[in-house]
């Protein structure tokens, strides 16, 4: 029997992780070990736990580390406290394999905790490029682990340029396509009510004749600048005028800055066409953006789910840089001239679907290598 413990650290990457789940469960020698924490366990930044519980998952531990301010030291504070608590809790459950997922700071500490431990670790989505202090922590993690499933080409090459053993390196694809392949199928139309069935606050607007999604979260290293930035996008997006569904920023530093700016504009204007949302489950999610005019922000998902959906995406800023992009993407400053002008642009054309993160088979792939694959917590530096 091989134990798995299965990290979840926020809304993001669940939707991730399901589909793997869903490859795992049924394996007469696997043991699933869930351990949910984080931001997860937040109801202001999208609680998961009660989504992972619903679709039939068992939650084997909760670590929660998130402290209740937006202050600079924070991260480093909470990921003092995870090490701690993730240290203890491999120890006393002895796990044959810790998982952990792409580049959000919080899995920092159950890396650095299973490495210290002896534990192998596979890193899902590794390789990628982007802005932010998710790069660092995406290749800090890379070093630390022992398996790799990145989802694209370039990915791997950017993990075997980094000293990793290509015969721990398997490219499988991004398994939240798979959620975007399966949540397609047969859609002609949003399937669900989307205020009765997740509330939320401010306007609710007529969706039918189309809707934009916003999602702009905080840039570690602009924190100080991210109130800024999100009126230049609420300037941006109150002139296309259709109605919008706008996402809750995450846990990051600077989230108080966007979030405080939302609230006075929610409050000032009486907006009709705005309406304001934490979270929703994954498919439906990846439904709602698959029927929507576009979507604008600095989210990965306008970068990687909407390059599969084809969904026009207008990138705001540095959160993403340097990641790969398909057709669907045009990348703007933090100026509501520019992205109006990009969206008006991005959506006056036909967007072709790309396969750059994959064709929606990721889940089977991973589960399928986790179940098999040979484990070791010892590597060595491998030269080109």
């Amino acid at each position: 029997m091989r134990k798995i413990s299965l990290v979840i650290t926020a809304r993001s990457s669940y939707t991730k992780y399901k589909t793997i789940l869903d490859g795992l469960i049924n394996k007469k020698n696997i043991k699933i070990d869930i351990v949910c924490s984080g931001s997860a366990l937040i109801d202001k930044f999208g609680k998961v736990e009660d989504e992972i519980i619903k679709d039939g998952f068992k939650i084997g531990k909760k670590i929660n580390f998130i402290l209740d301010n937006d202050e600079d030291d924070r991260p480093g504070k909470e990921l003092s406290m995870a090490i701690f608590n993730f240290s203890e809790y491999f120890k006393e459950q002895k796990p044959d394999m810790v998982t952990v997922m792409a580049d959000r700071y919080e899995i920092l500490a159950p890396t650095i905790s299973a490495a210290f431990l002896n534990i192998p670790i596979a890193h899902i989505q590794g390789g990628e490029l982007s802005g932010n202090i998710d790069e660092k922590v995406r290749h800090a993690v890379t070093k630390l682990s022992n398996i790799h499933f990145p989802a694209t080409t370039k990915s791997m090459q950017n993990i075997i340029q980094m000293g990793e053993n290509k015969k721990n390196i398997f490219k499988t694809g991004c398994p939240s396509i798979d959620i975007a392949k399966r949540t397609i199928k047969n859609k002609k139309k949003l399937s669900f009510d989307i205020y009765k069935k997740y509330g939320g606050v401010g306007s609710y607007p007529n969706i039918e004749n189309g809707y934009i999604i916003v999602m702009q979260h905080p840039v570690t290293n602009e924190n100080k600048k991210s109130g800024k930035q999100i009126i230049e996008t609420l300037r941006a997006v109150t002139k296309i005028n259709k109605p919008v569904i706008w996402f809750w920023p995450n846990v990051d530093i600077g989230t108080d800055g966007i979030s405080t700016n939302l609230r006075i504009f929610r409050e000032k204007t009486k907006s009709k066409n705005f309406h304001f949302i934490k979270n929703m489950n994954p498919y439906d999610f990846l439904e709602l953006l698959y029927f929507s005019n576009g979507i604008i922000g600095n989210s990965s998902c306008a970068i990687r789910e909407c390059s599969f959906l084809g969904v026009p995406a207008v990138n705001i800023g540095t959160r993403q840089d340097s990641r790969e992009r398909g057709p669907n993407v045009i990348d703007v400053d933090y100026n509501h001239k520019e992205i109006l002008k990009a969206f008006n642009k991005i959506t006056s054309k036909k967007i072709n679907k790309s396969l750059i993160y994959g064709d929606g088979n990721a889940g089977k792939k991973i589960a399928d290598k986790l179940e098999k694959v040979i484990l070791v917590s010892t590597k060595k530096f491998v030269s080109l």
